[in-house]
């Protein structure tokens, strides 16, 4: 038995409308999305490496790092990079002092580079679910 072109059309519009309701609830996540300044005084600084206790992130947040350029940075690293405070090659590195970092899923590392700054626990793990 042979489909009309009315069936077609309905299917080609159905899978349009399955479509668009996938990518309303995977931007879900992201308009829920909340921004956390990091750091005890609202400042990234030493001793950084417990700020985020306590607190839930999710993929999508963003991490605001306030800070004077001249003497701190932002570098986002692997596990090794946080563990050893060394930066890897091709570590993606914020001066800006007002820096805006989206949170990926999974474990997010970030360590200032400035010579003793990161020894000096100017280091964050979060991880977002």
């Amino acid at each position: 038995m042979a489909k009309g072109r009315g069936s077609a059309s309905w299917s080609a519009r159905a899978i349009v409308a399955l479509m668009l309701v996938s990518v309303l609830v995977l931007q879900a996540d992201y308009v829920q999305a909340a921004t956390y300044t990091v750091g005890e005084s609202n400042s990234w600084a030493f001793n950084a490496v417990g700020w985020p206790t306590g607190k839930h992130f999710k993929a999508g947040d963003v991490l605001v790092f306030n800070y004077n350029p001249r003497i701190h940075n932002v570098v986002a690293v692997d596990s090794g990079g946080y563990n050893n405070c060394k930066t890897p090659a091709r570590a993606r590195t914020y001066t800006s002092g007002k820096d805006r970092i989206t949170l990926s899923k999974g474990q997010n590392f970030f360590i200032c580079n400035f010579p003793g700054h990161c020894e000096a626990a100017m280091k964050i793990a979060v991880t977002a679910v």
